[in-house]
């Protein structure tokens, strides 16, 4: 849906980087796909000047690299470039989880169920697009939760460098029921109420979906 037209340029160009971050976030652009400027301003419904300013803030966080005679690409990562994101993932994400899972209220807790619900679903129905949104959600709000505006902000620089290759996972015809199984584990600790068990949970969640999109990897090189 087109956004609407904001009453002056700063204002616009905020909501088209924040549109075009989160695209490339939850993986709706692939490795080495080089993004036009005209294009997205159509699917944005907006003029070209704020979504090359965009692309251009996006390129200095190195979420996008730009590159001579081709523009605005998304980046390609190496394997060790790859493991390294991985690790670190775990690493912050894993405290993420544990704090949020210690300090998350009812309400909060009762949304992560119903996300984990959207999630099984999309797998079933083998909805990538759908199981990484409601996913992304579910990340957000328990890490959200810990309380640390640092900690999740350099979460959200690392999803930046992993969105690219997330679509990867659903090229394994196995990483449906292995991702269901990981998201239970985490659903089951939130609920006996065990922050350690939640962070383990997320952790591995984390590492056995990067081996399934290091498989794709390696196979595409």
């Amino acid at each position: 849906m087109p956004l609407a037209t904001a009453p002056d340029a700063p204002t616009q160009q905020d909501a088209i980087y924040a549109q075009l971050r989160q695209w490339v976030t939850v993986g709706q652009f692939q490795p080495g796909e080089r993004l036009k400027i005209r294009q997205l301003a159509e699917r944005l419904g907006c003029g070209l000047m704020p979504v090359r300013a965009a692309l251009q803030r996006l390129a200095a966080e190195g979420a996008l690299r730009n590159v001579p005679n081709a523009g605005v690409v998304v980046p390609k990562l190496s394997p060790a470039e790859f493991d390294d994101l991985v690790q670190m993932r775990m690493l912050l994400e894993g405290e993420a989880a544990e704090r949020g899972a210690l300090r998350i209220d009812e309400p909060g807790r009762a949304a992560l169920v119903a996300l984990g619900a959207r999630m099984r679903e999309a797998l079933t129905r083998g909805d990538a697009p759908g199981y990484l949104a409601a996913n992304e959600e579910f990340q957000v709000r328990l890490y959200r939760a810990a309380g640390s505006p640092l900690l999740f902000a350099l979460i959200d620089t690392l999803w930046l460098k992993a969105g690219p290759v997330s679509n990867r996972l659903f090229e394994v015809p196995e990483a449906a029921a292995a991702l269901k199984d990981a998201h239970e584990a985490t659903l089951a600790a939130l609920a006996r109420h065990d922050p350690v068990g939640v962070r383990l949970a997320v952790e591995r969640d984390l590492f056995i979906a990067s081996q399934f999109i290091r498989r794709r990897l390696r196979a595409v090189r």
